[in-house]
């Protein structure tokens, strides 16, 4: 990570299903002294006593050296109080954010503010979308929860919980899940521990960090059977022939109209015809994009577009002709009289 580019990742899940534990473990770790922590929940800061510095504000410096804070007006205001702080001296220095959300929360917003708030979108770079489940209850929660299924939904790594209390998860757990998100790894936390390289190893690439793997972000085997939910559906559009940038950009546009809350995330790598050596990265939640991400090189000798999709009722057929009609449109278009 370069030295003005901070990393934000989120970590999500439904009440009660151990991420505080989770967070207090991980703050205790040697790679993890340089984090700050915002908790984006109701009621007190629940971290252990034994991590928590006194503190005259909401900035809670711990005893790790990780800085705590809790979301006063707004996300992009905490984070740029935050920079602030790191700027000047005035706090412990951190690399890395991790932003605890609440056990009732969509994450959407979240992730929406970290892609469009001009005021930080220069300092911070998306990382992992983590997210917890309950490996005793997490079935039952997931046929209940709409919230729960889109937490997942949106993950980068799933982490089961409780794992030491159950014996072991379900075989339906395991197949929900993989209906809900088949792209992303699943890790056992025993005892609220997870190694913290296998949660934050992974985020959107960006020219400005090190080297960080874009298959891995994409997180999918576009040559697996397809798995899917009734209503959410998680699928790769993938295509040899590079994509015009103009037909992109109508085609996200598209996209943003007529799918809105129901594109829960879309992530991917783009052959643009106009730049062939440098392919653009592409990352959506909802009806919000991040501007492209032009890297200096192709990261593998793998050239093919691969846009990975997370709809909820958005038929891949439907998204493959959408990008069809609108290349065919413009060709068309482009042809000369």
């Amino acid at each position: 990570m370069g030295p003005n580019v901070i990393s934000v990742s989120v970590l999500t899940g439904f009440l009660g299903s151990g991420k505080t534990t989770i967070l207090g473990h991980l703050l205790r770790e040697p790679e993890f002294s340089r984090t700050a922590v915002i908790i984006n929940e109701f009621g007190e800061i629940g971290l252990d006593h034994e991590l928590v510095e006194t503190s005259e504000d909401s900035f809670i410096e711990l005893k790790t050296g990780c800085l705590c804070c809790k979301v006063r007006t707004d996300l992009a205001r905490t984070l740029q109080d935050l920079l602030q702080r790191r700027d000047r001296g005035s706090c412990p220095p951190f690399d890395r954010i991790v932003i605890e959300t609440s056990g009732l929360a969509d994450p959407a917003p979240i992730l929406q503010t970290l892609m469009t708030d001009g005021g930080i979108a220069t300092r911070f770079v998306l990382g992992s979308i983590v997210t917890t489940v309950d490996s005793m209850i997490g079935v039952g929660t997931l046929g209940r929860e709409k919230i729960s299924q889109k937490q997942v939904a949106v993950a980068d790594r799933i982490v089961l919980t409780k794992v030491d209390l159950a014996g072991a998860a379900e075989p339906a757990l395991l197949r929900r899940l993989a209906e809900l998100n088949a792209g992303a790894p699943v890790l056992y936390a025993e005892h609220g521990r997870v190694k913290s390289q296998a949660l934050f190893d992974t985020g959107l690439y960006d020219p400005r960090t090190k080297s960080l793997d874009v298959n891995s972000w994409l997180a999918d085997d576009v040559h697996k059977p397809a798995h899917h939910d009734t209503e959410i559906e998680a699928y790769a559009i993938v295509r040899t022939d590079p994509i015009p940038a103009v037909v992109l950009t109508l085609f996200l546009e598209a996209l943003a109209e007529h799918c809105g809350a129901d594109l829960l995330r879309l992530k991917g790598i783009v052959h643009i015809a106009e730049s062939p050596e440098r392919p653009a990265v592409i990352h959506g939640v909802q009806h919000v994009f991040h501007a492209p991400i032009w890297l200096e090189r192709w990261p593998s000798d793998e050239r093919r577009s691969r846009i990975i999709f997370i709809t909820r009722r958005i038929p891949r057929r439907w998204v493959e002709v959408l990008l069809d009609a609108i290349a065919a449109e413009v060709a068309q278009v482009s042809e000369p009289l």
